[in-house]
């Protein structure tokens, strides 16, 4: 029965979904943050984790001359020990960008604070805090974030919360092809991406396109901007990866590279998943920007939804994958445990969290009547944070952004696969 409904409502929104537009809201203000800073300063602070105890510090500076070095140290103001990186620059069109530095400092101790500055600049203090090494851990999970007003609350809502680590599964920016506003997004997300470890992929917005001009490399700005550990864990592409923290293993997937059985991101991530210990990380989460589930009027029939789907979902459903988080749709959804279009308690949960804050508005239309797979949806604004309390239990709660009120709007207590006799072992 829930096969056929799902079925029906998945090929009816594919005839119609040329026709049908989804109504967005009117959206708040962008947002467009310049420097406020010298030339030889650091700015668009961010961190992200490296390995078990490491963590990567990029930021840019206007000055090319100024060093890729990092002091730190755990006391403020007292840094004893300095690391060098690397630092790089792109161009796109007529745009150049300041000097990207890229440093990775450690060893670490889990759950740690740390003071550093960037570029041995003393007019600029920041401060870091690790993840813990074992569970518990938060993470903060919102995708299609982009700069406006409704980002930013969204930005003080997570900044409330406490967590120590946040994923975003693509739509980071909202550049667009016109880079300066990486600049803008970088300035805007500083005070909490300098602070906690910040782990994204990509989404269709991060595809530079101009319209007439074949430009050769695609998510040139991503790449030189927001490096991710791939090669930590085995992948050969920024553009998607894998990693530790506590007890969950993370796999971060691109829809907008190959992923079909022959391509590279396929082949990796059947070693990936292979490489999993489940007495080490219980818990297997999965992040795609492009949702396989999905009953809102956006962005059905999206071969980057159906295709991925149709190549991926045996591959994860058989390696007890927990929840697949998505974007994408500018709404809010969460499903059931779900496998080939049915109930299944032995499937990945699946939760669409697009809802961030970007400057085109929410998708507001719902196909009818609502299947039994989904169990809520709403088009507003939020983010979303996954409490891992231990090996077996954890609490996914999402909060509404309503009117700048952070509001639990829906929350589920999880299981872990793992720890389902039912359902073997992955």
């Amino acid at each position: 029965m829930a096969v056929g409904g799902v079925f029906l409502v998945f090929s009816f929104a594919g005839i119609i979904s040329g026709v049908l537009s989804y109504s967005r809201p009117p959206q708040r203000e962008t947002l467009f943050i310049d420097s406020s800073v010298d030339s030889t300063a650091p700015e668009q602070v961010h961190v992200s984790v490296v390995g078990a105890d490491n963590m990567r510090i990029s930021w840019i500076t206007e000055d090319a001359a100024a060093p890729s070095r990092v002091d730190y140290g755990s006391t403020a103001g007292v840094y004893d020990s300095s690391v060098n990186g690397t630092s790089s620059s792109y161009e796109f069109l007529l745009y150049k960008s300041g000097q990207i530095h890229d440093v990775v400092i450690g060893p670490l101790k889990p759950n740690s604070v740390y003071y550093y500055q960037c570029s041995s600049d003393s007019s600029r203090q920041f401060s870091l805090k690790t993840p813990p090494a074992n569970l518990p851990i938060k993470l903060a999970i919102v995708g299609d974030l982009g700069q406006t007003g409704w980002t930013n609350s969204t930005l003080q809502h997570i900044a409330n919360s406490s967590y120590d680590m946040l994923l975003l599964p693509g739509d980071l920016s909202y550049a667009d092809s016109w880079e300066p506003r990486w600049d803008s997004y970088g300035r805007l997300v500083e005070p909490l991406a300098s602070q906690r470890p910040w782990m994204v992929t990509i989404g269709n917005h991060e595809v530079e396109s101009i319209p007439i001009i074949n430009f050769p490399t695609p998510f040139t700005a991503y790449n030189a901007r927001w490096r991710m550990p791939f090669g930590q864990s085995g992948s050969t592409s920024n553009l998607y990866y894998s990693f530790d923290v506590a007890g969950v293993h993370v796999i971060m997937l691109g829809s907008y590279t190959d992923f079909d059985q022959n391509s590279n991101q396929y082949q990796w991530l059947v070693g990936d998943l292979r490489s999993i210990d489940r007495t080490n990380t219980p818990w297997v989460f999965a992040l795609v920007h492009a949702p396989w589930y999905n009953t809102n009027f956006a962005h059905q029939g999206e071969k980057e939804s159906v295709n991925m789907k149709a190549d991926m979902e045996e591959l994860l459903y058989s390696n007890l994958v927990d929840v697949i988080f998505a974007g994408h749709v500018h709404a809010y959804e969460r499903f059931t445990r779900v496998y080939q279009g049915q109930a299944n308690d032995c499937a990945p949960i699946y939760i669409n969290v697009g809802d961030g804050g970007n400057r085109e508005g929410l998708a507001t239309t719902y196909m009818e009547p609502q299947p039994a797979i989904s169990l809520f949806r709403e088009a507003s604004f939020g983010h979303g944070e996954m409490e891992v309390f231990n090996e077996t239990h954890a609490l996914w709660t999402w909060h509404r952004n309503d009117d700048d009120e952070d509001i639990d709007a829906d929350s589920v207590l999880l299981t872990s696969l793992a720890s389902n006799p039912n359902c073997g072992s992955a």
